[in-house]
């Protein structure tokens, strides 16, 4: 078994690198930097949009984050990292409304892109309010996004809601900041922490 991973520690990346922690698989990590590096031939051939990350499984090219957490969780099934297949009807609802609707809707919004209430319906977010309700209504109270097991899903989605809480576009209510304290205090992300935060000297933007 060959698992090689593409990234960079100031990237998506690490959603992936999380992934992998919590599977517990054994991977070679190989880093880029932005620039030539990611746009190289050899890089090219993994991934044609020149961006991190990116795995190869035994030959098999996975990109998109929320691709690589799902085929994850499949590819080793003792992390037990997704719900059985006849209750993943939450779990891929929300992992894709995560990297659809979601991503959209924030970056547009980070970017200053607003949607009038005469285009809305030609987005998949509709606007910005309406999917950050639609987010906020899935933080759990206590457990994870799927209830007491924690998942893939906790990984994806999670991520997304940290860096929404830090960068203002999802509010740090209670609810919100319990949940990203019961994520981070988890093996798996302190340890893909650690990782990515030492490689930012050589790999960040000043190295």
């Amino acid at each position: 078994m060959s698992l090689t991973f593409y990234t960079n520690p100031m990237s998506r990346g690490r959603i992936a690198r999380w992934m992998l922690e919590e599977t517990g698989a054994a991977y070679e990590t190989r880093y880029l930097r932005y620039g030539p590096e990611m746009s190289s031939a050899d890089y090219t051939a993994v991934n044609p949009m020149r961006k991190v990350p990116a795995i190869v499984h035994d030959g098999k090219v996975l990109t998109e984050c929320a691709a690589i957490c799902l085929y994850l969780a499949d590819a080793f099934p003792k992390a037990d990292l997704a719900p059985p297949l006849d209750a993943r009807a939450d779990y891929y609802r929300w992992m894709l409304f995560a990297a659809g609707p979601w991503e959209a809707a924030s970056t547009n919004r980070s970017l200053n892109v607003e949607v009038s209430p005469e285009t809305s319906g030609m987005v998949g977010y509709g606007d910005f309010d309406r999917t950050l309700d639609a987010l906020l209504s899935a933080v759990p109270d206590e457990g994870y996004l799927l209830g007491p097991k924690f998942s893939a899903l906790d990984v994806y989605m999670g991520s997304q809601i940290s860096w929404g809480s830090q960068f203002g576009s999802i509010p740090k209510t209670l609810r919100v900041e319990a949940y990203l304290e019961r994520l981070q205090s988890r093996r798996g992300y302190i340890r893909a922490s650690e990782l990515d935060d030492a490689a930012m000297a050589t790999y960040g933007p000043a190295g």
